[in-house]
């Protein structure tokens, strides 16, 4: 039988960092942008990446991009259906 050794796409040099922030932590996020957890931009559930973390529907995700024009660039994305 072949066993399929599957690689995390998250280890991928493309991929930037995502994180699923910690529910304690979104009211700060959401207050230091001084908006509503509906207005920031959205994340699909079927993201591949967003799949492997494991989020779900809600969920507040932080995306670093690293760059090497512009350093570290922080991004956050809601996960919708």
């Amino acid at each position: 039988m072949l066993v399929k050794k599957l690689r995390s796409i998250m280890n991928h040099f493309l991929v930037p960092i995502h994180e699923i922030i910690p529910e304690e932590k979104e009211l700060e996020i959401i207050n230091k942008f001084g908006g509503k957890k509906e207005k920031f931009p959205n994340i699909l559930l079927s993201d591949p990446v967003i799949e492997e973390l494991g989020a779900q529907k809600g969920n507040l995700i932080k995306i670093t991009r690293e760059s090497p024009t512009a350093g570290k660039s922080i991004y956050y994305r809601v996960v919708v259906k």
